[in-house]
């Protein structure tokens, strides 16, 4: 059986919108694992260099300052943007790498625009003060990255901005339950959900998310906005936008970086929501550098094949632990079945399982620890994603900030561990889990 249910992606909309950044061949729409190799950049600009240079600048020499005035006054919207979009002015605000990028990580998820920084986290904390004011409240789902529970729990409501969460996947309380309670604390202006959920890889339905976003009624700053935080399936194996979210947030640092030497953020959705992010990230001097854009530029043009292979091993890996006498159960989004309510999300949402799960060990923290203090070839190491396979205790690392009993509530046990996999021989993975395995 194979693990992908769909490889070769979305077709990418024929219309071409720059001489240089055609999408199409006579009548074939070009794919966006093609497009990643060219896409918004024409070699004749940088002396015929083949790939895109690392623009290494602060700022940029204007050719008149009748230009540097055009400029600024296209920064601040006081003037209409150039056919080219906004001239260079100063790498915190714009920089060729920056754009090139910005332009090639539209394509897997047929957005409009979108807008990296220095982090995830950096995408997230921008996203969430770009559009929510005090009084407001995210609903949003549960467990979430161990950093973004720490936002909406600690952080926001010093600025008055609350919160009601939801499971994603079975479990109290319910989406209608969470919009209920968030009523009571003030207008909801965001539906927030990250799925397949870290590290439980519990679904949430973002079409249903879409819909309770368009029963709230608007106001005179709009109506409520649906966020996905993509991270854990990629480009490839979800598509957010195209479920009815209304902006899509990924920590590069994982899949679309991949080899696990950078830290970076994006953040997805329709131009006029994106340019509305653009000045916090300026302000707050959040945006990312020319040589991690480069980078992630570079990590682009093998997405696909590296998430494929990833996925292939994840389910060799998965099918192994699901018959190991030493593990508990295995949450792995490719052993869902017909009938389960999740299942007929997982159907409709996404392509893939993916290659990041969470599985059980019998017994608690000790034997957890046993496994991976045992492990030869795997990485005891947080992050997931990257070419090699990593492994950690979400308990007592990534979501320890969490109090133990809603840890319990959430299903973050003790005897919990989670793996990413890599794209190594699935056999020599699997010989690295059976002798780890064997000495519990």
């Amino acid at each position: 059986m194979s693990t992908v249910k769909r490889s070769t992606g979305p077709a990418v909309d024929e219309t071409p919108d720059k001489p240089y950044r055609h999408r199409t061949i006579g009548s074939q729409s070009l794919r966006p694992e093609t497009l990643m190799m060219s896409y918004g950049y024409d070699p004749k600009l940088s002396e015929g260099s083949v790939k895109c240079p690392i623009f290494m600048t602060s700022t940029f020499a204007f050719r008149t300052a009748e230009d540097g005035k055009a400029f600024f006054e296209q920064i601040h919207g006081l003037r209409e943007k150039g056919p080219d979009g906004v001239g260079l002015i100063y790498s915190r605000i714009n920089n060729p790498d920056i754009e090139i990028l910005e332009d090639r990580l539209t394509l897997w998820d047929r957005a409009e625009a979108s807008a990296v920084f220095s982090s995830g986290m950096g995408a997230i904390a921008s996203m969430l003060l770009t559009f929510l004011r005090p009084g407001d409240v995210v609903v949003h789902s549960e467990p979430m990255y161990g950093g973004t529970e720490t936002l909406l729990e600690s952080i926001l409501p010093q600025f008055g901005i609350h919160r009601a969460g939801f499971m994603a996947g079975p479990g109290h309380p319910t989406l209608e339950e969470a919009v209920a309670e968030a009523r009571t604390k003030g207008r909801i202006r965001m539906i927030f959900v990250e799925t397949p959920a870290n590290p439980t890889n519990g679904l949430a339905d973002i079409r249903a998310c879409a819909d309770v976003a368009k029963s709230i009624e608007p106001d005179e700053r709009g109506g409520a906005l649906v966020a996905v935080d993509n991270t854990f399936l990629g480009p490839l194996w979800q598509q957010p936008l195209a479920h009815g979210a209304d902006l899509v947030v990924y920590s590069l640092t994982k899949y679309i970086g991949g080899h696990s030497d950078l830290v970076a953020g994006g953040c997805l959705g329709s131009s006029r929501l994106i340019s509305r992010m653009r000045p916090i990230r300026s302000t707050f001097g959040s945006n990312l550098d020319p040589h991690t854009c480069w980078l992630l530029m570079r990590s682009l043009e093998t997405l696909q094949l590296r998430m494929t292979r990833a996925t292939e091993n994840a389910r060799a890996v998965a099918e192994f632990l699901a018959n190991h006498p030493k593990v508990e159960n295995v949450e792995y989004l490719g052993f869902l079945k017909k009938g389960n309510p999740q299942f007929e999300i997982y159907e409709r949402q996404c392509q893939a399982p993916g290659s990041t799960f969470a599985f059980l060990v019998r017994g608690g923290e000790v034997e957890a620890f046993k496994v991976l203090n045992a492990l030869k070839l795997i990485k005891l190491a947080v992050s997931l994603g990257g070419t090699e396979s990593l492994m950690e205790h979400p308990a007592a690392m990534t979501h320890s900030d969490m109090p133990p009993e809603k840890l319990m509530k959430l299903g973050i046990t003790p005897n919990l561990l989670r793996i990413s996999v890599g794209i190594e021989h699935p056999d020599d993975l699997i010989a690295d889990l059976t002798q780890a395995l064997g000495g519990m």
